[in-house]
């Protein structure tokens, strides 16, 4: 199984801390690949998304990342920090 990860150029800013954002990729055993969102902090403390998109190759993956509008960030990085206060990714 093989992983992907690309840094975002843009950060994020939430409840007074600012975020990088990542993408990981990982490449499922029939060869397509699942998309994550992982949003750190200065502190190195992070939060991860679940499935954020499903894509046939990782070329298509990479193009999903570089079309993610700020909005749609906001929404992943609140899902992130609610999965990881009831105790989920993170």
């Amino acid at each position: 199984m093989r992983q992907w990860t690309m840094k975002l150029p843009r950060e994020l800013r939430h409840g007074g801390t600012t975020y990088r954002i990542e993408v990981i990729g990982v490449e499922r055993s029939d060869r397509t690949w699942e998309g994550r969102l992982r949003f750190s902090d200065g502190d190195e403390k992070s939060v991860t998304t679940g499935e954020e998109t499903s894509q046939p190759n990782r070329d298509a993956l990479e193009y999903w990342a570089t079309g993610l509008e700020v909005v749609y960030l906001e929404g992943a990085l609140q899902r992130a920090i609610d999965a990881a206060n009831r105790g989920g990714s993170s």
